[in-house]
């Protein structure tokens, strides 16, 4: 079960001028099921990603990458393809020209150039993608295209997410109101850099194109970059922004620009939202974990002392079985690889109960109070290490008997 997975009305999301959605069933793995997405973007939208860090990327992966770089001489991004059901990674030459077919089909369709479409996919590794399927599915996909239809496209790109993840929000900068609106797709092989996700946030500001490559890595670096579930890093991982320009909000043109901490704010409090729903519906959760690293010297050590906490098994099955055998937690920052680390100066916290006081056990620590937070949906694990003025912030969950089901009957 979804871990306080809050409730989605779709009739509370907000469309955002300028984007549009459709949707088909292409039964790219299994029939009568929504696995087919077509974003379109209106012209002078801005776009712009951050993928995987995988060095085995699937190809629409590589051709993203291509397509963005190229997409200011080509008039920029105008539509984005995603099918679920098969990751098209691990497909070789074939698997990119499958990938840039699919981009060609859906530009014979529109009338846009293949440059300016992105394709994404999602799925079962090392399968050859279902191109005629896809293609076959792209027009009907282009017939169900609304600006209301942000609910369904959730649906659409869901592998072993349990729940379609999507929110929407407005702000008000300067006196404009800014509407954005996102969806995301992940539950199992999620870690940083990035996680087996999908996520397209889009709002209606105005954002020059350097300005908003800058954004969309300051946003993944605290929000999708932050979330852990299992440590496998996909193939495919995509974080997409793309900015339509209808807001009446001046168009930023400069990080140096007033409106553009405010707006980058905003855009990363929502991809938080969104990238925390994952990790809500990961793979047999029970638990959502809240990691914070605080007093380090710098983020990075921080962060890799979280993921050292987040990724460790017996940490996570701690969790799960409501145990607190809180060593554990310490064993994992000890071997997290910041070799000057004065564990001494370290204090552990559960919440508000005091575990660990200058690397030894509090004297003052009971552990019926471990037991009290351990038992509890959502935790909070707060460690101080007394080094510097340096924190971090990681989401993870626990470890139970359902994810190692889930993983071995996916492909059954």
């Amino acid at each position: 079960m979804p871990v306080n997975f809050p409730s989605i009305d779709p009739a509370q999301l907000q469309p955002v001028a300028g984007v549009t959605l459709g949707w088909a069933e292409g039964n790219i793995r299994k029939p009568n099921r929504k696995d087919v997405l077509v974003i379109s973007l209106d012209e002078g939208t801005t776009v712009a990603g951050v993928f995987t860090k995988n060095r085995f990327c699937a190809a629409p992966v590589i051709v993203c990458r291509e397509h963005l770089a190229k997409a200011p001489a080509a008039g920029g991004i105008r539509a984005l393809v995603v099918n679920t059901g098969n990751a098209n990674a691990g497909t070789g030459e074939p698997g990119l020209a499958d990938a840039r077919a699919t981009c060609a089909e859906l530009a014979r369709l529109t009338g846009f150039k293949a440059e300016q479409i992105l394709p994404f996919s999602t799925g079962v590794i090392l399968e050859p993608l279902p191109l005629d399927r896809l293609k076959a599915a792209l027009p009907d996909a282009l017939a169900h295209r609304d600006a209301a239809n942000w609910f369904l496209a959730a649906q659409s790109i869901m592998t072993t997410d349990t729940l379609p993840k999507v929110a929407s929000k407005q702000v008000t900068i300067n006196g404009h109101t800014v509407t954005m609106t996102g969806i995301s797709k992940g539950a199992g092989m999620i870690k940083p850099n990035m996680a087996t996700m999908l996520g397209f946030l889009a709002l209606d500001a105005k954002i020059a194109q350097p300005v908003l490559d800058e954004l969309v890595k300051y946003v993944a670096d605290r929000s999708f970059n932050c979330v852990t579930v299992d440590g496998d890093t996909s193939t495919n991982d995509s974080f997409i922004v793309m900015a339509s320009g209808r807001s009446s909000l001046p168009e930023i043109a400069s990080t140096n620009d007033p409106s553009y901490a405010a707006l980058r704010d905003a855009v990363t409090a929502h991809a938080q939202t969104l990238s925390q729903l994952i990790v809500r519906d990961a793979e047999g959760a029970t638990k959502f974990i809240t990691i914070q690293v605080e007093d380090g010297r710098d983020v990075e050590e921080c962060r890799k002392i979280g993921y050292s906490i987040a990724h460790s098994p017996l940490v996570k099955t701690a969790f799960f079985a409501s145990d607190p055998n809180l060593g554990r937690i310490l064993a994992a920052v000890g071997y997290a690889g910041v070799d000057d680390l004065d564990v001494s100066r370290i204090d552990l916290y559960l919440d508000d109960v005091h575990v660990a006081r200058n690397g030894g056990r509090n004297p003052d620590y009971r552990e019926e109070d471990g037991q009290r937070v351990m038992k509890q949906a959502e935790i909070t694990v707060r460690l101080r290490l007394g080094r510097g003025q340096a924190e971090a912030t990681i989401w993870t969950c626990d470890l139970s008997h359902d994810y190692v089901s889930i993983n071995a009957d996916y492909r059954s």
